[in-house]
């Protein structure tokens, strides 16, 4: 428990003081943002504004989370590791986005089939790694069964299991993604996301079967604690990074960002065995993700009508005159009721079954 709350304070502190070091040496490079053309108008004073500042909170994170393991005195775990991986992996293919986008001076970077290629061996990568290393009970990092609340007793097998692993990362990283087009928007609804990991690692541990052997009810997760060490990494250095992107923002996440963060969220949802809470405890990404499908759905359908004014669904907002900070606020407030039922979700299904 130590180790957690020594994660989050010295990952709060580094992303703070890394962010505006980061914002001095884009400023010196010109590393500035590019804008659409085809956005809402308001956003073509944001052009110029340095980007990539997703590398703070992801060298921010893992800085605390190595430290957090020297105090403690305990050695990483192959969970958090492959989830450090993952993250990691995703923020190495929205780098190569955002830094393309810089040298073209346009808003497209990757063509979309090379980003969705990387994101897809990255995935691969990660469930390979994860149905390995197993510990002395047998378990290993990533499940070869079905999870929703917890852990189900559907077997997949590997080839599907990597399959789903795949859908839940791409879906995870690319609703970020979306997610991170207004100040602050993306970083304040991970934050508390994250904290929810954190909440449902310690939990998954105090209840772990390796602590309550004699428990009718128990959970099988290896290193759920370490898993909640490395959320609270996570939260830390994205709670010091909002305080540079937050309106007016002095630096976007860019693609290095937002696809590591969505990166980290879904690989705890996985390592931690809530597969499929992790539609609510990401609640504002779903349903900013379902605004662009059922944009795009409609669009093609109707021959070119638009049920929004635009997507993603804040843009929509944007132009019916809400205030960019209006939106953000009002759409935090969204995530934080999604995260709050999947909480709500998670201990009701333990209480049932006792």
């Amino acid at each position: 428990m130590k180790g957690i709350l020594v994660a989050g304070v010295i990952s709060l502190l580094g992303s703070f003081l890394l962010t505006p070091m980061l914002i001095r040496l884009l400023e010196h490079r010109g590393y500035g943002q590019p804008i659409r053309d085809d956005g809402p108008q308001s956003h073509h004073t944001k052009r110029g504004t340095p980007t990539m500042g997703g590398i703070a909170f992801i060298l921010a994170s893992m800085i605390a989370y190595a430290i957090a393991h020297l105090v403690t005195g305990t050695a990483p775990t192959a969970s958090a590791l492959l989830v450090i991986f993952l993250m990691v992996g995703l923020g190495f293919v929205g780098f190569l986005d955002d830094f393309l986008k810089i040298i073209k001076k346009q808003s497209l970077g990757l063509r979309a089939r090379e980003k969705l290629v990387g994101q897809i061996l990255v995935s691969i990568a990660f469930g390979v790694m994860g149905i390995h290393f197993k510990d002395s009970f047998g378990l290993s990092p990533i499940s070869l069964h079905l999870s929703t609340i917890r852990e189900t007793g559907i077997k997949l097998g590997s080839v599907l299991v990597i399959l789903w692993i795949i859908f839940l990362v791409l879906g995870t990283s690319n609703g970020v993604n979306l997610t991170d087009g207004l100040d602050g928007l993306a970083t304040g609804a991970a934050i508390m996301t994250f904290i929810a990991f954190i909440v449902i690692g310690v939990w998954e541990f105090k209840q772990s079967c390796a602590l309550n052997h004699a428990a009718s009810v128990c959970y099988l997760v290896r290193d759920p604690l370490d898993s909640a060490l490395l959320a609270s990494s996570l939260a830390g250095a994205c709670a010091g990074f909002l305080w540079w992107n937050t309106s007016p923002a002095k630096i976007f996440m860019g693609d290095s960002g937002s696809l590591a963060l969505g990166g980290a969220i879904s690989g705890l949802a996985i390592v931690l065995r809530t597969e499929m809470l992790l539609g609510l405890l990401g609640g504002l990404f779903l349903i900013i993700t379902l605004s662009v499908i059922i944009q795009v759905g409609y669009f093609r359908l109707s021959g070119g009508k638009r049920i929004f004014k635009m997507a993603p669904l804040q843009h929509h907002f944007e132009l019916m005159g809400w205030g960019e900070v209006t939106i953000v606020v009002r759409f935090w407030i969204i995530a934080g009721l999604c995260v709050a039922s999947a909480l709500g979700l998670f201990y009701g299904q333990w209480v049932v079954y006792q």
